[in-house]
């Protein structure tokens, strides 16, 4: 989601305390859910109210009875109301990007419930890799908003959650919201968040009978920039080549479509080769609808159609502008600039009946999908008895500590200062202007939470004497308390320091312009260190990466975490990590660069790097320059082996049944089109790949296996490696298992060629896991 002036949510942690001070004041507010096609409807034995009927039948048979200013007014996130159809007014816009949110307008908090689980921002939640975790966190939100919605605290159940995009660059503000880097893992985030959310299984299947609640996908596509350099997200022409969108910025779209069932996607502001994203058709109906098999909804970025026009130019009146968005495939603007100009634009002749018919139809089915015209879903199976009692519960509690303990990444543990026994800990300094803030626990998106622990209570629990000292007056930290901060240290046992960064520095509408800790963090950690008795903690709570080579090079910081935006758990979560109650097993999901790449443009949206001209490229697939950390990497407390299996148990694919799709022309005797394959091919293709791993000890933990599949050369835009898969397994300290990743060489082995037609090379191919290596041969 975006927000223009209509929506200004800039203003982020002033905003939520306000809010919070309302909800506290606030007297409780019953109310009925809205819904149509009850015993006393108008329109109950109408065709859109009878259940035996497809939605998409259903819905047109409800269109077709609106009048034109009826249609109209169903064209904006609040969609009027139709009484003498008995359809009450509806509210698109609901965020659950890590919990039901503030941001919107379906979502209320002034009932019985007060507050909702907050789980980790989607980042930290991501450096888990397991898709198990991401499913049931979709799952836990989901039945939320269904709480919700029948407590008459929920005008709709479109959310619209998650951000996919690629954290293509480190000093996006908006990283924080998006699984991170590498388009594999952001797809099977999506999937796995979605089929949660809306309520199917975690393996897939058919669409669930009504839809828990609706998922939208976004900001499709490219959209990674928020201001930098003057360029702002409105009226930048992202220049991406087509191998770069089909490599990178389009798959984690795809999968949220295809694998996930998504009923929603969104478009972004972004300009892309000179198209608004919401004017494309090739994107919205090519695309979306034609390729991939969209069943639900486009919807627009809040106020796209007007920046269209008011800030990007693309079409001289509002009318025009209406018509060539809605002619492209958009079904919703958020916004009212389509409720403002849409009749005039059908009576100029820009745009037809029709073409509001075929949008409202689209939208109209998600809502039937829901069973919002299925009567009083209060007395529904199967969520019909969801209410205040399935918020916050034991389960979802539980759940977002397990969240915040799985993401948490052990990036630095010399000489083994970690895990703390608590027992030998007898006073404690703590120090940071992260330690005590409850909303930097929460990121951006976010809603009341039912219960917060930060770092300071967390490490309260274990330690009684415990001096705490902010030593920053905010995290930009143009004030330290260097002096008292190096006096409270040198007189304590133990040193926690809790610094990074908070939305006053990386948000929606603001990215970074440095990578360093912001003002006088650095010098304070360091003077901090240099006093203590003994090498300090330092944990870091941040969205996106910051350059730390100072605190890595430095023996008298003995250990570093990072955190993320850990939500209402994460400061248990952190104490438990840090006493060894919890073995850390997160692994970074982005890399985590240098200072010097702050020279590369923003704006320069190549991902592959150009030596002639000294550009490093981006992610760990295409960057050549240094890392503070690599993607991917993470320690824990325990030892991990990993061997894939090779031979009888993991059989390598069976590739005759390529015989004869090589082209015919010698410049493409080397690969094969992954279109030419086909499904049915490439499902034949598809092979087991199986690693034994062993937990060496000395402690119980979760280890996360990453398979990688790498070229024999990166040259002709090949990456350097890709992901393909992963698997989070549990074992006890001494625990031998075998994890199994399923491989699919269309997907897999295949990459974009510059014109973005994928396909596979032949000749050898290599799985890594580790330093371990299998050689498949891929020919005919």
């Amino acid at each position: 989601m975006g927000t223009s002036s209509r929506h200004d949510v800039t203003s982020t942690a002033a905003h939520a305390l306000l809010l919070l001070l309302v909800l506290m004041l606030w007297p409780s507010v019953a109310a009925d859910p809205g819904f149509s096609c009850g015993p006393s409807s108008p329109s109950r034995s109408l065709p859109f109210c009878d259940r035996s009927l497809p939605a998409s039948r259903r819905a047109a048979d409800l269109v077709s009875r609106m009048t034109v200013a009826e249609k109209v007014s169903q064209m904006g996130d609040e969609a009027a109301g139709v009484p003498r159809l008995g359809v009450p007014a509806y509210k698109y816009w609901s965020e659950g990007l890590h919990g039901l949110a503030f941001w919107g307008h379906g979502l209320r908090f002034d009932g019985a419930v007060r507050g909702v689980t907050s789980f980790p921002q989607v980042l930290l939640t991501a450096a888990s890799f397991d898709e198990g975790l991401w499913f049931r966190i979709g799952q836990a939100i989901g039945r939320e908003a269904r709480a919700l919605y029948n407590l008459g605290q929920a005008e709709g159940l479109t959310i619209w959650s998650p951000n996919v995009n690629i954290f293509r660059d480190p000093r996006w503000g908006r990283g924080q919201e998006t699984p991170g880097e590498d388009p594999a893992t952001a797809g099977k985030y999506a999937v796995a968040f979605v089929r949660g959310i809306q309520g199917s299984s975690p393996a897939g299947g058919a669409a669930p009978a009504p839809l828990q609640a609706s998922a939208c996908c976004k900001h499709a596509t490219a959209y990674d920039l928020e201001d930098w350099n003057g360029v702002q997200r409105y009226n930048f022409d992202a220049r991406v080549t087509a191998r770069d969108l089909a490599d990178t910025f389009n798959p984690p779209f795809r999968s949220c479509v295809v694998d996930g069932g998504a009923t929603c996607v969104m478009c972004a502001y972004t300009v892309v080769n000179g198209v608004p994203a919401c004017a494309s058709s090739d994107l919205l109906t090519r695309t979306f609808r034609g390729e991939w098999g969209l069943d639900g909804y486009v919807a627009s970025d809040c106020d796209a159609v007007a920046i269209m026009r008011d800030a990007q130019r693309y079409a001289p009146t509002p009318e025009d502008t209406v018509a060539v968005a809605l002619k492209a495939g958009l079904d919703l603007n958020c916004g009212t600039y389509t409720q403002e100009h849409g009749i005039a634009a059908i009576r100029q002749g820009k745009m037809s009946e029709k073409d509001v018919d075929k949008a409202l139809t689209n939208l109209f089915a998600v809502r039937m999908r829901l069973g919002h015209f299925d009567g009083d879903p209060r007395g529904s199976k199967p969520y019909g008895g969801l209410g205040a009692a399935d918020v916050c519960t034991a389960e979802h509690r539980s759940l977002a500590l397990e969240a915040a303990q799985d993401g948490i990444v052990l990036l630095k543990n010399d000489v083994g200062i970690l895990p703390l026994d608590r027992s030998a800990v007898g006073s404690a300094a703590v120090i940071g202007h992260n330690a005590d803030n409850p909303l930097v626990l929460s990121g951006n998106y976010f809603g009341p939470a039912c219960e917060t622990t930060t770092p300071l209570k967390g490490l309260q629990s274990y330690v009684k004497n415990v001096r705490f000292l902010a030593g920053c007056n905010s995290a930009a930290c143009g004030f330290a308390a260097t002096g008292q901060a190096a006096a409270l240290a040198s007189s304590s046992e133990y040193v926690f320091l809790f610094m990074g960064l908070s939305q006053d520095q990386e948000k929606e509408g603001l990215d970074r312009t440095s990578l360093l800790l912001p003002g006088k963090q650095q010098s304070l950690i360091t003077a901090v260190a240099s006093a203590a008795k003994r090498p300090v903690i330092l944990v870091l709570l941040t969205g996106g990466p910051v350059d730390i080579t100072f605190a890595q090079s430095n023996p008298k910081i003995g250990a570093i975490l990072w955190a993320g935006y850990p939500g209402q758990a994460g400061g248990l979560a952190i104490a438990r990590v840090l006493f060894g109650d919890h073995n850390p097993s997160g692994r970074l999901p982005v890399t985590w660069y240098p200072e010097d790449f702050t020279k590369v443009p923003m704006t320069d949206m190549r991902m592959r790097a150009d030596p002639a001209t000294g550009y490093p490229g981006r992610s760990y697939r295409f960057y050549t320059g240094k890392t503070v950390y690599k993607f991917g990497y993470g320690l824990s407390y325990s030892k991990f082996s990993h061997q894939l299996v090779t031979g009888g148990k993991n059989p390598a694919p069976n590739t005759s049944l390529l015989a004869g799709l090589l082209a015919a022309s010698t410049d493409t005797a080397s690969y094969y089109h992954v279109d030419d394959i086909g499904d049915d091919g490439c499902e034949k293709l598809k092979f087991p790949a199986e690693v034994e791993v062993e937990n060496h000890g000395p402690m119980d933990g979760k280890h996360s296996v990453l398979m990688f599949l790498r070229w024999p050369n990166a040259t002709d835009g090949r990456p350097s490696s890709q992901l393909i898969g992963f698997r989070s397994q549990h074992l006890k300290a001494g625990e031998k298992a075998s994890v199994r990743i399923d491989v699919s060489p269309c997907e897999h082995f295949s990459r974009a060629r510059e014109d973005g037609k994928m396909v596979i090379d032949r000749g050898s191919h290599f799985l890594m896991v580790g330093k371990d290596e299998w050689e498949i041969s891929f020919e005919a």
